[in-house]
């Protein structure tokens, strides 16, 4: 006669191997970081933005998978006092510098504007959900994206009424011949100011650039000051 608790442990034991054969633990712990990725990243689609839905799923399943290597290499051999030989943080704490190559490579492609900083700044904090799924840590990693989905869109109308509040502003810029316009775009974005749109005209005796630009007053007085101060330039007038 066979026994029920003796049929329970042994299914219990066979489903157990099976969860440890074909690692569906940590496979499911990918397909969550997948799931949780994608969230974010659908978001980030939506807006247009350099890094959308499937760089984002790619970014949190591959830290989830590093978290994982990381746990799982250090808990191959014990010291005799029972503590693992390898350093559990040693993979982990790559992902946070790693992952500033993809940062700078989101600020590069957006040409260092305020949309290129907070396309990095996601892809930091994905790869940062991604290690807690990894870690098993699901609760902190569900609630991180939560909130990140709150920021990236809830916090949203709030921005662009901000933004409505900055004004507009033509202004010509004149310069000598053969001068570039580098030199004075990193003036106008160290004054916070953005360059909507660009145009350049040549002339006989000056190069001229027509530009639309989004700043507060204060920021326009004291660049127009700046630039007037420049050798290069021949005058600058708004309106």
């Amino acid at each position: 006669m066979i026994h029920a608790p003796a049929v329970t442990a042994a299914l219990v034991a066979n489903v157990s191997g099976l969860v440890d054969t074909f690692r569906l633990v940590t496979l499911a712990r990918l397909l969550l970081a997948a799931v949780l990725g994608g969230a974010i990243g659908l978001e980030r689609e939506v807006a247009g933005k350099p890094a959308g839905l499937r760089t984002n799923m790619l970014i949190c399943v591959g830290a989830a998978l590093f978290m994982q290597m990381s746990i799982s290499v250090a808990e191959i051999g014990f010291s005799p006092d029972g503590h693992p030989y390898g350093d559990t943080t040693r993979i982990a704490a790559q992902i946070v510098s790693g992952i500033g190559f993809l940062g700078a490579g989101a600020i590069i492609y957006s040409q260092g504007t305020v949309v290129g900083l907070t396309t990095a700044a996601t892809i930091w904090v994905v790869a940062a959900v991604g290690a807690a799924v990894g870690a098993g840590e699901y609760v902190d990693a569900v609630g991180s994206t939560v909130l990140i989905v709150v920021i990236l869109v809830g916090l949203r109308p709030i921005e662009n009424r901000l933004l409505a509040k900055r004004r507009r502003v033509h202004a010509t810029l004149r310069v000598k011949p053969g001068v570039g316009f580098d030199a004075f775009a990193s003036l106008i974005s160290s004054r916070g100011i953005h360059v909507f749109s660009r145009r350049t005209f040549e002339h006989d005796s000056d190069r001229t650039f027509e530009l639309e630009l989004i700043g507060a007053n204060s920021q326009f007085d004291g660049l127009t000051d700046a630039l007037r101060e420049r050798p290069d330039v021949v005058s600058i007038t708004t309106d």
